[in-house]
């Protein structure tokens, strides 16, 4: 028994090294095609490793574009999504979980139905409003549409839920507002939850591709995935620049990964309860 039990583990440990290995090999592979010139990077049989390492293709990439406004936008819409949303999806949550108000249910029916429907059929309309408010080549249309989602309503909905209501029964004789209550006690009650949906709101706002390129022409105000884009050209891309940029667009994302590991694990596994 022993014995077929350790076989059992070396087993596991192998095929979750060799899992391991197929996820960490495109990473590796984009850091190698970063350090190659664009003749070994397009050859064929292709090589693995570079003859002489280019380490001037991630200083190159600051030359050709502004990469430095495409990192300070991307943060700062990025912030602003994360935050917004995480604030205007707790109001409606709490709403929604706890308040009475006519047709409340089905309200919240038309609100999960946006989940049903593909986001990409929104992308006129809101191209649309952003137009008619002249924000079209700006900041501020980067992050508008992002800053309420039918996920994280639905999300911290159903954790507002399993708060006992004896809490709020309890700050209402006291005299409590429900303003206060919001602020004092379900949101600290709901660290977890609200981490939660900022892991996943802060890497939607950071990836995002589409409404970047669609909503903003101009350079200077692109973000790190549409710039990173705009480098694919109709006559030929220059792989170590894009796989250079791509890595220099994932180093934040890993540092706050290594700094939030915990919270990241947690939130992905409370939102997989949900």
């Amino acid at each position: 028994m022993t014995k077929s039990k350790s076989h059992g583990k070396i087993v596991v440990h192998l095929l979750l090294i060799l899992g391991s290995a197929m996820m960490l090999f495109p990473f590796i592979w984009m850091i190698l095609t970063a350090l190659k010139t664009k003749t070994e990077a397009i050859q064929v049989p292709p090589s693995i490793l570079p003859e002489v390492a280019q380490w001037g293709n991630f200083a190159r990439i600051f030359e050709i574009f502004p990469f430095g406004n495409f990192y300070v936008n991307t943060i700062l819409s990025t912030i602003v999504i994360t935050v917004g949303q995480v604030f205007f999806c707790a109001l409606a949550a709490y709403a929604f979980a706890r308040l009475e108000f006519p047709f409340k249910n089905f309200l919240f029916l038309l609100l999960l139905s946006i989940l049903m429907v593909p986001g990409q059929i929104f992308l006129i309309p809101q191209y649309l409003i952003i137009q008619k408010l002249g924000l079209l080549n700006s900041i501020p249309a980067l992050f508008m549409p992002g800053l309420f989602s039918a996920f994280g309503t639905f999300l911290l909905r159903q954790f507002f839920m399993t708060i006992p209501k004896e809490v709020e029964e309890a700050a209402i004789i006291d005299g409590a507002s429900r303003i206060r209550i919001f602020f004092t006690v379900i949101l600290p009650l709901s660290k977890s939850a609200l981490i939660s949906l900022s892991i996943f709101t802060l890497l939607y706002g950071w990836n995002s591709l589409l409404w970047p390129l669609i909503v903003n022409t101009s350079t200077e105000k692109m973000t790190l995935s549409a710039g990173l884009a705009s480098l694919s050209g109709q006559y030929g891309t220059d792989f170590p620049m894009v796989m250079a940029g791509s890595f220099l667009a994932c180093i934040p994302l890993i540092i706050a990964f290594l700094i939030f590991q915990k919270q990241f694990i947690e939130g992905i596994a409370l939102s997989g309860g949900k």
